[in-house]
């Protein structure tokens, strides 16, 4: 909301408030304002019932809190309702006539008890990450209801939880973390640049988005929506975050929270529940546009048109601005919870500290270093003309950021055990799909897959319906009963090894490699012979968080010597060591078959698999430290022997030596 329209609201009061402006009105007895404050504290969490007072009760309240009359009658005069008292400034008090320095110095004190009386509301939290965090009341209400709660039953990390016996942790915990965490951000800028004009509004919204992020995850996080969905819907267009904003503007109308919103917490809707939803899932235009028949999105983003305020008509966004819920000066807030431009948010901060947590790994990133060194600058040609930046001596740490989330997918996120568990785990989930019912809306009936489609029965949708399964009695629910025992005692498919494409190759394909692989049947005679049907192919993408660039290309550093002039810092200019390269693709291959003649087959099946296609032959070491996985000994003395030359000319024979190795142990 600009400046001058902003005032305005103050001028002529707030559109919902009920006062009247009427200076004559009989005065209300002590007593009865006395209860009147008395409701504000002793009503249920989180109610601040001077967001709902009138002008006259305004104005009666700082009588009562020793404001001199000419101020009260200049709040009386101008219709200034309790919803806007939280964000009077000093400009503010001068539009009304409150020009004296202590006049208004009265006012702001007043309105800081006022506000300290609302914060006894708040609900403490004991969180193992971040200690004691406050919450809000608005997020405490948000929190106590089904749709949230829901998180309780969704494991963070999914199946990597059968790997590392630690990562018990769930969405539920993430998202308070990254609640706090936005809180924390945007009141650190907001303290430290109070010429952005940040008000309580825009803080809260903030925090709002950081709790309710990831409620539109299903069973087992990302397994969910980006194998299974996939594979159950294809060419299904939905995402998890288009399903948290669908999930949360459930919640918000399940639970009755619109009047809540407005009416005790001074919300303006639609405009900060569009700003909420857009910090979650980007413009809503765009999600609305990829939200096609078939995508498990209903059309809940349409809804809330962009609207003038002061003459209610409704008006096109500009183009050069996608967003409706705050305007370009404020644009930098939309960078705090899911920084689409560089990755650097709040998500990241909390998922790498609670999951290194969890997983028994050190975590070498302090968020709360850059809390301190964050900063909002103003940037020409770009479409957020304000953004956040970082100081530029804190460029070597962010490398090391994203070297972390690096390491973390590397070690844990995509350990082979793992992911074969979640693969194993999405085979289970496609034969039971159909047979599964779940009550949605109106007692229809919803099916795993078909549950997107509808709130009420998503909600109901949570890890929990793997042991639905396992424990079922059902025989249509047999084979995939099957397999979730074979999980549970750890009868997996068994690993063969492991490849990397060689330069230009992107091998997406899993169903594809598979079946080259049954065609690549080795030269010597084998006692078993595998199709298409007994390999596995995993396909997995590591990277930065931006595919092959480099996501430092698009931050902005300032320098303490001249703090609002933003500028690039290219790698270069920072280390000769750090990686040119920020993408890699490695294909896993895993075996059905657990006997072990099958096992050995399937290793000669992807020897020669591997020089048929010039892919490389990988070390025997886990994806997860290449680099530091010793060749084999064969291999070193072929090294030792050779020239340089003679081995790279002699390089598919070395492999045929392994190859006949594993023939002949």
């Amino acid at each position: 909301m600009d400046p001058d329209r902003k005032r305005a609201r103050f001028v002529d009061g707030d559109a919902d408030g009920n006062g009247d402006g009427d200076e004559g009105g009989p005065p209300s007895e002590a007593t009865a304002l006395e209860r009147e404050l008395a409701d504000a504290a002793s009503r249920a969490p989180g109610a601040e019932s001077w967001r709902r007072w009138d002008a006259e009760t305004v104005a009666k309240w700082l009588g009562k809190m020793d404001v001199p009359d000419e101020v009260c009658g200049a709040f009386r005069k101008h219709n200034i309702t309790g919803t806007v008292l939280p964000d009077i400034t000093e400009d503010h008090l001068k539009t009304i006539g409150v020009k004296k320095l202590g006049n208004q110095l009265k006012v702001f004190q007043v309105l800081k008890i006022m506000c300290q009386d609302s914060k006894q509301n708040m609900k403490v939290f004991n969180d193992p990450i971040h200690g004691h965090i406050v919450m809000h009341p608005l997020l405490v209400r948000i929190i106590d209801t089904p749709q949230f709660q829901r998180l309780r039953n969704i494991k963070q990390l999914g199946g990597t939880y059968w790997v590392f016996p630690g990562a018990s942790h769930n969405r539920f915990e993430h998202s308070m973390g990254v609640g706090y965490l936005a809180g924390q951000l945007a009141t650190a800028i907001q303290s430290r640049q109070p010429e952005l004009g940040i008000n309580e509004r825009d803080v809260l919204c903030v925090q709002i988005a950081g709790l309710c992020h990831d409620l539109g995850h299903g069973p087992f996080s990302h397994m969910f929506d980006n194998s299974f969905i996939p594979a159950a819907r294809p060419g299904c267009k939905w995402k998890h975050e288009v399903a948290s904003v669908q999930m949360f503007d459930h919640l918000v109308q399940a639970n009755g929270l619109e009047e809540v919103l407005s009416k005790e917490y001074g919300l303006k809707l639609p405009e900060d529940l569009d700003f909420i939803k857009e910090q979650i899932a980007g413009p809503l235009a765009d999600i609305a546009d990829s939200s096609g028949p078939g995508s498990g999105v209903n059309n809940c983003f349409a809804k809330s048109p962009h609207v003038d305020r002061e003459g209610g008509q409704q008006v096109q966004a500009k183009e050069d601005w996608p967003y409706k819920g705050r305007t370009k000066d404020k644009g930098f807030l939309y960078e705090i919870v899911a920084n689409k431009s560089n990755g650097i948010d709040v998500d990241k901060w909390d998922y790498f500290a609670r999951d290194c947590h969890h997983l028994g790994i050190q975590n070498n990133f302090d968020h709360r270093r850059f809390i301190e060194f964050v900063r909002v600058c103003e940037v020409e040609n770009e479409r957020t003309k304000k953004v956040i930046c970082f100081r530029n001596k804190e460029v070597g740490n962010l490398y090391d950021m994203f070297h972390t989330r690096n390491c973390l997918h590397r070690r844990a996120y995509q350990h082979r055990v793992g992911n074969i568990i979640e693969l194993m785990i999405k085979e289970a989930f496609l034969k039971a799909d159909k047979y599964i019912k779940i009550e949605g809306s109106g007692g229809k009936m919803f099916s795993i897959s078909g549950a997107i489609d509808d709130m009420v029965a998503y909600t109901k949708l949570t890890d929990l319906i793997f042991y639905e399964i396992l424990h079922s009695r059902d025989p249509n629910l047999k084979e995939a009963r099957v397999i979730l025992e074979n999980v549970v005692c750890r009868r997996l498919y068994k690993f063969v090894n492991h490849t990397q494409p060689g330069e230009g190759k992107n091998p997406l394909d899993e169903v594809k490699l598979a079946k080259e692989i049954a065609n690549s049947e080795p030269e010597m005679p084998l006692n078993v012979k595998l199709n298409p049907e007994d390999f596995v192919v995993h396909v997995i993408n590591l990277d930065y968080g931006m595919k092959e660039k480099n996501p430092i290309n698009n931050v902005w550093f300032y320098c303490k010597e001249d703090p609002d002039k933003p500028f690039r810092i290219c790698r270069t200019q920072v280390s000769k060591m750090l990686p040119e390269i920020f993408q890699e693709q490695h294909i896993r291959v895993y075996i059905r078959k657990l006997e072990p003649e099958y096992l050995k087959a399937a290793k000669q099946y992807f020897v020669q698999w591997c020089l048929d296609k010039k892919f490389i032959m990988p070390q025997d070491g886990e994806v997860v430290a290449p680099g530091l996985t010793p060749f084999k000994e064969s291999w070193k003395r072929n090294a030792d022997a050779n020239s340089d030359e003679r081995v790279r000319q002699g390089a598919k024979e070395c492999q045929r030596k392994l190859f006949l190795n594993e023939n002949t142990k």
